[in-house]
């Protein structure tokens, strides 16, 4: 990667702005370089070995301990991302990501599900938010969910010196539309919501996507139960003497998603092509409305929570025959391959999770705060953007020159073509730039 570290430097240049001291400028390129350089360790004593510094103090300090506001620089991630690859065609992934850690005292740690395990282990979660177009991810956001053994323990909280804005208790999904009411803030750019069933479980995830306009397509367990797409509501009927009925009930009950597609149309669907042929799958899509509205006694079934929105129930079976299923609120002209495509494009941010903490260290880091945790996640989502950065510049350049090749052969064969053929047009020869004496 020869001359990166001055492109680097020229790239930092907006963060640096906004972090404003001298030293703080001279340090965020230095702890950058540092996670994308080589070695094996991207924690601080080992990088500034690397970086020949004479001692890691102020390395780190800026990360740790620094009084800076790490807000601005937040900004002007998303600023980068959304021109990286922001747009109607882009979309934002919303995941969370394990960090593996030993004992008890670093900020987050318990005994939690660790998807980079697949078990429950002692970790730190954090939700990410991913913008991706193509195939092309930037992360944009991490933020530590603390489970409840954190934010019951008042004094374990001061001593990992979590803000007092954090330690009320916050689902993932709570803190998921937080982070994106702050990309929406900074006027980043995309067109669909894409997440898993950890998240689309959650009726007021999905609610709240919908109230910001937003449109979404996530995963659902196989038990979520929907409705038809042509339910009414009724009022009840009942023999029993008393009071009348004062709230209508449906006139069918709701069903398991499973239940709802098991007599669908199955068809197999190519959303696009991999490094191994077409990438393929069995979908079934239906109209339903979903089973998330105000809860309401029906009949002898207890509480049951009427129909809510009109929303595509995706059902999609694997070549190993486990079935996955879907809810998304995408129009109802949507045809069966762009609903398998958009649910498909999620996965894009496991990836960048893997490359983040495999190239760029973000699992490395040692230290126990809230502060030096999310300052170094962010420095790690700093340098993949400008890796994503010098990725789509080399793509770029490299499809000029295939350009300017397939051009230059085009013109010699047009000139052959000129010379056996003298009636060719002259606008049949590309005008080709002249070259530099």
């Amino acid at each position: 990667m020869p001359g990166w570290e001055d492109e680097l430097e020229r790239w930092l240049m907006p963060f640096l702005d906004r972090l404003g001291h001298k030293t703080r400028q001279r340090m965020c390129p230095l702890y950058v370089a540092g996670l994308i350089g080589p070695g094996d360790r991207k924690s601080v004593q080992p990088m500034a070995e690397r970086l020949a510094m004479s001692t890691y103090d102020q390395l780190h300090h800026f990360i740790a301990d620094g009084v800076w506001d790490a807000t601005p620089l937040e900004t002007e991630l998303i600023n980068q991302a959304d021109r990286l690859v922001g747009g109607r065609d882009a979309v934002l992934v919303i995941d969370d990501t394990s960090l593996p850690k030993k004992g008890e005292r670093s900020v987050g740690v318990a005994a939690q599900y660790a998807s980079a395990l697949g078990k429950t282990a002692n970790c730190q979660t954090l939700v990410s938010l991913t913008l991706a177009r193509g195939e092309v991810p930037v992360m944009v956001a991490l933020r530590l969910f603390l489970p409840d053994s954190w934010t019951s323990d008042l004094p374990r909280l001061k001593r990992a010196r979590v803000p007092v804005e954090h330690r009320t208790p916050r689902s993932k999904p709570e803190i998921a539309l937080a982070e994106i009411d702050r990309a929406i803030a900074a006027n980043m750019r995309f067109g669909c919501v894409l997440a898993d069933a950890g998240y689309g479980l959650s009726a007021p995830f999905r609610q709240g996507l919908t109230e910001r306009g937003l449109s979404w397509a996530v995963g659902i367990p196989r038990h979520q139960k929907v409705y038809p797409v042509d339910v009414k509501l009724i009022w009840p009927i009942t023999k029993v003497r008393g009071k009348p009925r004062k709230h209508h009930v449906p006139d069918i009950l709701s069903i398991a998603a499973e239940q709802m597609l098991a007599s669908a149309k199955w068809k197999t669907v190519s959303w696009r092509s991999g490094t191994k042929g077409p990438l393929k799958a069995r979908f079934a899509a239906l109209r339903v409305r979903t089973a998330d509205g105000p809860p309401q006694r029906i009949w002898d079934k207890g509480q049951q929570h009427l129909p809510g929105d009109e929303a595509w129930l995706i059902g999609e079976q694997r070549a190993s025959g486990e079935k996955k299923y879907y809810l998304a609120n995408l129009p109802a002209t949507t045809d069966l391959r762009t609903l398998a495509a958009t649910i498909k494009a999620r996965w894009i941010c496991e990836q960048a999770h893997q490359q983040l903490k495999e190239e760029l260290g973000l699992d490395h880091f040692e230290g126990r705060s809230w502060q030096g945790l999310h300052r170094h996640a962010l420095m790690t989502m700093i340098a993949y953007a400008f890796l994503q950065h010098r990725r789509l510049a080399y793509a770029g350049r490299k499809k000029k020159n295939q350009r300017a090749s397939t051009s230059t052969n085009h013109a010699r064969r047009t000139s052959r073509h000129r010379r056996s053929h003298p009636s060719a047009v002259a606008s049949a020869v590309p005008i080709l730039p002249k070259a530099n004496p």
